[in-house]
């Protein structure tokens, strides 16, 4: 028993710390006029979920609402509420880059400034474990094996990703290189041309000035 534990030990740390990356809270001021957003990068195929509410020490009035949208690198809206103090958002991302979500609040208070709680949910931490357990009978360390191997497969999609954007980045930085180069070989060039028409004016120039 206690070699068991010793054996899913780290993989319980292993787990708690993939939670930890892939589920994050937090608390943005909304100014009293304006927008507020924030960004998340993310790959391709990755489930988010995101719950957020409008926090408010003022019992004696009413919550304040807000508006909020979610938009994708290309600008395509996923998510879009108005007046309302508390939502959720979901939905599985189709193109790599950075998500913005804005809030901003449909009535504000000249000099009031408000306060919303966003608790993100990203890739294993946004699955529904409870509903797996349920459909599948399973339990326990089982569970537990299965969410580790969730986020294994998380891991290996973002190292992938990572691989993929390094090449990319490669391709990007021998492009500008090569680029660079031609552009000063072509530039030495322009400037030997130049420098050979000057002297042969000159020279001219100084021939004529003699038969004179």
């Amino acid at each position: 028993m206690a070699e068991k534990a010793r054996v899913l030990l780290p993989l319980l740390l292993l787990l708690m710390l993939v939670r930890v990356q892939n589920g994050e809270s937090v608390w943005l001021n909304l100014p009293s006029s304006g927008t507020k957003c924030v960004s998340e990068e993310l790959h391709n195929n990755v489930v988010v979920v995101g719950d957020y509410a409008v926090v408010s020490d003022d019992h004696e009035h009413l919550t304040p609402i807000i508006s909020s949208k979610v938009t994708s690198p290309y600008g395509n809206v996923l998510h879009h509420k108005e007046n309302v103090t508390h939502g959720q958002f979901a939905f599985t991302s189709s193109e790599s880059g950075q998500y913005l979500t804005c809030f901003w609040a449909d009535h504000p208070a000249e000099g009031v400034g408000l306060i919303v709680n966003i608790d993100w949910k990203i890739g294993v931490a946004a699955k529904d474990w409870e509903s797996i357990a349920r459909k599948e009978k399973i339990e326990g360390v089982e569970l537990e094996l299965r969410k580790l191997e969730g986020a294994v497969e998380a891991i290996h999609d973002n190292l992938l990703y990572l691989k993929n954007r390094e090449a990319e980045m490669r391709g990007v930085s021998e492009t500008t290189n090569s680029r660079v180069a031609w552009y000063s070989i072509v530039s030495l060039g322009i400037c030997i041309l130049a420098s050979c028409a000057q002297v042969w004016y000159l020279t001219r120039f100084f021939q004529k000035k003699k038969l004179i």
